[in-house]
């Protein structure tokens, strides 16, 4: 039993290696960082459902797994191809579209749950 533990204690620390490297290394995951921090701060402040934070978390997810896996497409096509090509630049540029699609995704997901109750909010507190 203790090589299965030990293989999965390494795998937990190769699956934190690449998660710190994406942190350190990709200037987007930052925003995705920020923007999701702010999300969480907005609906903990709306007290939201929790069917409304599984959609949350399901956006979350969506995004940092397309940030992650776009970053993991570029490392190997630049290890597979130091030089520039067009078929390089191609599996990049869709890669970025997927971030991109999720991103959008989340956007809408963000406004249609958390749009309704944040306006709500605002209008008592103008209004009253």
């Amino acid at each position: 039993m203790q090589p299965f533990i030990r293989s999965r204690l390494l795998s937990f620390r190769n699956a934190f290696a690449g998660w710190w490297y994406v942190i350190r290394t990709q200037r987007n995951a930052w925003i995705h960082a920020a923007i999701s921090v702010l999300v969480m701060l907005l609906a903990f402040w709306l007290k939201l459902s929790l069917s409304d934070w599984a959609m949350i978390v399901i956006a979350f997810a969506l995004v940092w797994m397309a940030e992650f896996l776009n970053t993991a497409l570029e490392a190997v096509v630049d290890l597979a191809s130091p030089q520039q090509h067009r078929l390089a630049k191609v599996g990049k540029d869709v890669g970025a579209a997927a971030v991109l699609i999720a991103a959008i995704a989340s956007i809408i997901i963000g406004v249609l749950i958390l749009g309704p109750p944040l306006w709500a909010r605002l209008v008592a507190w103008v209004g009253g």
